[in-house]
């Protein structure tokens, strides 16, 4: 099995589950979608998570996301752990820390791309924090500066994706969490996408990719996690070299 260290300095470790199970209760049956699973990801790393439709990429997704709690075992997220805290702790938790990006883009339609990057900051207001120069900051960071106040269907998918990065970003989130952020993109697209995760990655952002493609995450991510049938496959985890 390739694993980071036993005892990894635990202010370096900014996600941990701990014998993660989901399950899921459909009539009278119970649906085991995740189980028993292991898993450390470290402050700066870009962790890509792969496996077939129905492994439990998601699920396991929306467990270090905070927008799920897991059935038994347990998920701690910059220290502190899922089941315990109430759900406005986990909403605070969720809006300060994680960043989102879906494949199909989630902006609101009848708002601009910079209305659309600063819609995050309305729950999880920062005191002292100027919120539509820090949208134009993003947007241009994302090669967007000309295109802030074009609505969703005035952009192409690409720029589509950039304002959801711009948006992922805007409360200056520990983590970042990419799911399938390229898989509606044509090629060229998707690597100028996948070049702004690893521009992200190197300024110290920890960045968890969910994909569908082993050329991807082998190309980006420092390390490659595997889920079949609901468990980790400890004989395709890997490490990438740098």
């Amino acid at each position: 099995m390739v694993e980071l260290e036993k005892n990894p300095p635990q202010d370096d470790i900014v996600v941990r589950a701990e014998n993660v199970c989901r399950d899921y209760e459909v009539g009278d049956m119970t649906i085991k979608v995740l189980r028993n699973v292991d898993l450390l990801v470290r402050k700066g790393e870009f962790l890509a998570i792969m496996g077939p439709s129905g492994s439990g990429k998601s699920t396991l997704m929306n467990m270090i996301g905070c927008l799920d709690r897991p059935t038994c075992g347990a998920v701690y997220v910059m220290g502190k752990n899922v089941n315990r805290i109430s759900d406005s702790e986990l909403a605070k938790l969720r809006g300060m820390e994680i960043g989102f990006v879906f494949q199909s883009f989630n902006l609101v339609s009848r708002l601009s791309a910079l209305e659309n990057v600063e819609l995050p900051t309305y729950a999880n207001r920062r005191p002292g924090i100027d919120v539509r120069g820090k949208a134009r900051e993003l947007l241009d960071l994302v090669g967007l500066s000309e295109r802030m106040d074009y609505k969703p269907t005035e952009l192409s998918g690409g720029q589509s994706q950039r304002v959801a990065i711009a948006r992922a970003l805007v409360n200056n989130p520990s983590i970042i969490l990419a799911d399938e952020p390229t898989g509606n993109l044509d090629s060229k697209t998707g690597e100028e996408i996948m070049n702004i995760f690893t521009d992200l990655h190197r300024r110290g952002r920890t960045v968890i990719m969910i994909t569908h493609d082993l050329q991807l995450a082998n190309k980006y991510a420092d390390r490659v996690v595997y889920l079949k049938d609901g468990v980790i496959d400890d004989r395709a985890t890997k490490v990438n070299a740098a």
